[in-house]
């Protein structure tokens, strides 16, 4: 063999055992979502000035855990009092098992949402593996037909009452 055979050779042998080992270990982790998973809550309730107030203000996560987190609306008067909660760049970034609302069960299986709406008082969960470590916006706002826009119509609000919590991934 040639000088550059060998060099040719040692690359491929370098580059395979590389290789080889990133996806063992990506496979040494198994299934992220074992059941059950940890419960987290985010209550969203309406404060003295019309704004809606968070608590926690922040979520504090881990990547690569399972977790089912309970959004609660206690007082949500009507379509036009209710909130519309957005974390688009954090559901980006972390795999989505299941969307629950009542006895309605939505298996998502990676795919993804824009945002949930509380147009009346109530509960929903959404369970999911956060993948990728950061600091991602939590935005609450008004509902988009309380401030003019359209129905369903996605994006911060810069109109109207809103507050933006943190969720952070390590």
């Amino acid at each position: 063999m040639s000088d550059k055979q060998n060099l040719f050779a040692v690359c491929l042998a370098v580059f395979f055992s590389h290789a080889f080992s990133y996806w063992a270990a990506a496979e040494s982790l198994g299934n992220l979502a074992q059941y059950p998973p940890e419960r987290i809550g985010l209550t969203i309730t309406t404060g003295d000035s019309g704004s809606p107030e968070l608590q926690p203000e922040e979520l504090v996560l881990n990547s690569g855990q399972y977790y089912r987190l309970t959004l609660d609306c206690p007082d949500v008067r009507d379509d036009l009092t209710g909130w519309r909660i957005e974390m688009t760049e954090f559901l980006n970034n972390a795999h989505l098992r299941l969307v629950t609302v009542g006895d309605i069960e939505v298996h998502l299986q990676g795919l993804s949402f824009n945002a949930i709406e509380c147009d009346e008082i109530g509960s929903a969960h959404v369970s999911f593996v956060p993948i990728k470590p950061g600091v991602y916006p939590l935005y609450v706002g008004n509902v988009p037909l309380a401030v003019g826009r359209p129905i369903g119509e996605s994006g911060v609000q810069v109109k109207g009452n809103y507050v933006f919590g943190e969720i952070v991934v390590r």
